[in-house]
């Protein structure tokens, strides 16, 4: 299990902090649309059941694809089925009205990736200390991707080590989960202050850790 790129790009120099702006009420875009209906299929899953499929369908690869790019495809496999039945045991107090299923289904997901952050940890430091591999023979910018990619993940598993674990956790949802920080707040039950805060907290981390440079490029590169 390696770190992700996109880890690296979010903590980089030069990407501004999202600021949270609050406009006057407008038509609800696609995504808050898309919001509404999965809760009212949830909700409607309390009375039937079978409609719980459709949550399960729509969200399973991604809550499965976030797990795995943190701890493996193994546990994911267990953790991601295990997320899912307790969404649908609890399902009932769900409250559509007050929060987004995607964010509710990552914040199950996040609290059973809490039971193997040692796991997770130590397997960064095991990353972090791995030789880089001689590459095979072949055309001369493969080759030398795949050694810019291995050291990447080198550097990046050591400076993620480094960052504490609430500050990672949102970290992990903004980079890998692909959430909004709206979302990273309902799914971990704090403050928007709080995650612009940790993940501040992260990037200086994680920058500090690369020395300000971008892991993703060769050594030759502008």
């Amino acid at each position: 299990m390696t770190p992700d790129i996109a880890l690296a790009t979010l903590a980089l120099p030069g990407r501004p902090m999202a600021p949270r702006v609050v406009l006057t009420p407008a038509r609800p875009t696609a995504q808050e649309e898309a919001a509404e209906e999965d809760g009212r299929i949830l909700e409607s899953s309390v009375r039937e059941p079978d409609r719980f499929t459709v949550i399960f369908d729509r969200y399973f690869p991604q809550v499965h694809s976030y797990v795995a790019r943190r701890l493996g495809t193994d546990l994911a496999d267990d953790l991601s089925s295990e997320t899912f039945l307790i969404a649908f045991r609890q399902r009932d107090r769900f409250d559509h009205r007050s929060g987004v299923v995607r964010a509710w289904l990552y914040g199950i997901a996040t609290n059973l990736i809490r039971r193997h952050r040692r796991d997770e940890l130590r397997a960064w430091r095991a990353t972090a200390k791995l030789p880089l591999p001689t590459p095979a023979a072949g055309h001369e910018e493969r080759v030398a991707a795949q050694v810019t990619a291995q050291g990447a993940s080198r550097q990046l598993a050591a400076a993620l080590a480094k960052v504490s674990a609430k500050d990672r956790e949102v970290l992990m949802l903004v980079a890998l989960g692909e959430l909004t920080y709206d979302e990273v707040a309902a799914a971990l039950g704090i403050k928007y202050g709080t995650v612009c805060s940790r993940l501040s907290r992260a990037r200086r981390v994680v920058r500090e850790s690369l020395g300000n440079l971008d892991p993703t490029r060769g050594p030759d590169h502008d």
